[in-house]
């Protein structure tokens, strides 16, 4: 091989190489991160700062969980439900695979009295967008 040849193959191996690492980039890059949000409910709120969870399509989000009182809480859209008690924190974990606005609610932990659940305002949307 003359120095022409080896400095051609040298290119042509290189542009190889790019390539290989940038494919090896999209696909490990695809994925998502793991998010973590801490969220107290107290008096049957959650902090205005809490109050929309953000994250990006493919993340895995845990939705980490403590409060006052005994609550039943509900993700929608990804029918999530967790039961949480004073003094425990319970962890909601989901690969955020389908975007949107999902609403956090509060269920009923305690006796009804026989009357049917109002409809209440959610307690956090989560926010899951394009990637």
């Amino acid at each position: 091989m003359n120095d022409t040849q080896c400095s051609q193959a040298g290119i042509s191996l290189m542009r190889r190489c790019t390539l290989a690492c940038l494919l090896i980039g999209l696909v490990v890059g695809a994925g998502g991160a793991e998010q973590v949000f801490n969220i107290r409910i107290e008096n049957g709120r959650a902090p205005e700062n809490m109050r929309f969870v953000r994250v990006k399509e493919g993340d895995v989000v845990k939705l980490r969980w403590s409060t006052d009182r005994a609550v039943i809480l509900h993700l929608h859209g990804y029918d999530i439900e967790r039961r949480v008690e004073p003094g425990q924190i319970v962890e909601m974990v989901f690969e955020a695979r389908v975007t949107g606005r999902f609403p956090v609610h509060v269920h009923s932990a305690g006796p009804t009295s026989g009357r049917p659940p109002r409809e209440e305002s959610a307690l956090v949307y989560v926010e899951v967008y394009p990637r």
